[in-house]
């Protein structure tokens, strides 16, 4: 019963995932398991997991919570970053405040309208979607400018600490962190009441539209912060480069065996998912699948997981 148990634990099978994962790769292309491929793999997914880390709190608040704004929230992050930066080291700091406000206020306001206006949050992200990408337009002239500062580049893509590039331990410390603040503190336990039964959690007392409200906005802050890191990663950016992290973030959660209806689950799943999801990506690019192959697959892999999870009540720890 226990190793049934443990065989049916979404951890686990997001552990086993990823061996079978790298097993393939390194068939297909000797060297995939690589050390520095597998550093390479990880700085891709802690960018992935880091919206993610957003996306996970807005899901486990409940009342069939999603984002599905941060993908242009992370595009208008990352130009508000390059165009503060500009090149300069000593601007890292303002544009990392700067981007991660706005995105945050916007957050916000997703929050305002799923709580008190009472807009669903697939309508109201979907909705803010728009909203912020035409913004971008605006404020970019449909050009965006501006670059990296090289010290952000360095500390994104190389090593800082025994050979490992210094977003890997912002990714641990967001991970220790967040862990913390759903494990341990009265914050976290509100989020799962209210994610598991909004009802019973008024009842007794708990703020429910303030703290949905929050993990809305800290659903942009993250996805405020993604931002900046992708401008680190590839240098510059352009307009739809967070397009790509909307569905992933929402796979890399349910792959931790996050349930979709809220109240059930954790981050540590959500890493898993991510570095799983990277690397199924990775694998599929050995193979030269075209982009829309991939999407097709990362949907397909979508709805068998929330088949699944849905028919295996004990998938959702």
């Amino acid at each position: 019963m226990r190793l049934k148990t443990l065989l049916t634990n979404p951890l686990t099978l997001a552990a086993i995932a990823i061996l079978a994962l790298l097993a393939i790769g390194e068939t297909l292309s000797p060297g995939f398991a690589r050390g520095d491929q597998i550093v390479r793999l990880l700085t891709v997914a802690a960018i992935l997991g880091i919206v993610a880390a957003g996306q996970n709190l807005v899901i486990l608040g409940g009342r069939e919570g999603i984002d599905l704004s941060v993908g242009p929230m992370i595009s208008l992050s990352a130009v508000i970053a390059g165009n503060i930066m500009a090149g300069a080291n000593a601007a890292i700091l303002p544009a990392i405040l700067a981007a991660t406000a706005v995105t945050f206020l916007i957050g916000i306001i997703n929050g305002l309208g799923v709580t008190l206006v009472r807009i669903p949050p697939l309508v109201m992200t979907l909705g803010m979607t728009a909203i912020v990408q035409g913004g971008l337009v605006v404020y970019s002239q449909g050009i965006p400018s501006g670059n990296a500062a090289p010290a952000l580049m360095a500390f994104i893509n190389r090593p800082v600490i025994l050979g490992l590039p210094g977003i890997l331990f912002v990714w641990a410390i967001i991970a220790i962190g967040l862990t913390f603040l759903l494990r341990r503190t009265a914050f976290g336990f509100a989020v799962y009441a209210i994610g598991a039964n909004e009802r019973a959690a008024m009842l007794v007392g708990l703020p429910v539209n303030r703290i949905r409200c929050l993990l809305y906005g800290l659903s942009g802050f993250f996805a405020g912060l993604t931002g900046v890191c992708v401008i680190g990663y590839t240098g510059n950016s352009f307009i739809s480069v967070g397009d790509q992290y909307v569905l992933s973030s929402i796979i890399a959660v349910v792959i931790g065996g996050t349930s979709l209806a809220g109240g059930a689950g954790g981050y540590i799943g959500t890493v898993l998912g991510a570095v799983a999801l990277v690397l199924l990506q990775s694998v599929l690019t050995t193979l030269q699948l075209e982009n829309y192959g991939r999407q097709i697959i990362f949907g397909m892999t979508l709805l068998v997981l929330m088949l699944l999870y849905g028919r295996q009540g004990r998938l959702r720890v």
